[in-house]
């Protein structure tokens, strides 16, 4: 059987504009171009796992059901454009907690390696963080796309990272 070619997502920043502790469903809205490059992807052979950060879980600001609600809506609003995503993995912890799971620890990425013959060589990672980058690297991927409107994260190594400011540059390096 294939390995499987992943590009790995963030979701807060990358799939829907990030708002902060982003639970209820009138409050969703995609990121610009994501819908396309998803497609562009796609038809590229790839396929799609999202890693997030869930930390309003453990803060209380919200439950694993509306979290669980959200993503399914998210879901299926990605299958109503024929855009299939294989899985999502989320960490409901916060950094107090010291899990394995939180970006930027590797422990959604190790999930999913367990579960999906995945071809690390090939998988992608965006994301729009270091923590995100940093968590593909401590997981073995080495190509990473960081989208960043602010061009804050110059620290992160350009020659392991791509750091575009709009998803219509993805096709420059995944392809």
């Amino acid at each position: 059987m294939k390995k499987k070619k992943i590009v790995f997502l963030d979701r807060d920043g990358v799939i829907n504009k990030d708002i902060g502790y982003l639970h209820k469903i009138p409050d969703f809205e995609f990121v610009d171009g994501i819908l396309n490059t998803l497609k562009y992807l796609q038809d590229r052979g790839f396929e799609f796992i999202i890693v997030t950060n869930q930390s309003g879980i453990a803060r209380n600001y919200y439950t694993v059901e509306e979290y669980e609600r959200l993503n399914n809506w998210i879901l299926q609003k990605l299958d109503e454009n024929n855009i299939k995503v294989l899985d999502v993995f989320y960490c409901p912890h916060v950094q107090e907690d010291n899990c394995s799971c939180r970006k930027p620890k590797p422990g959604l990425f190790f999930e999913a390696f367990e579960k999906y013959d995945i071809d690390i060589e090939g998988c992608w990672m965006i994301g729009d963080s270091k923590r995100d980058i940093e968590a593909a690297m401590n997981a073995g991927l080495n190509n990473s796309v960081l989208l960043s409107n602010s061009g804050k994260l110059k620290e992160i190594n350009p020659k392991e990272t791509k750091i575009i400011t709009n998803l219509v540059d993805i096709p420059k390096f995944i392809y």
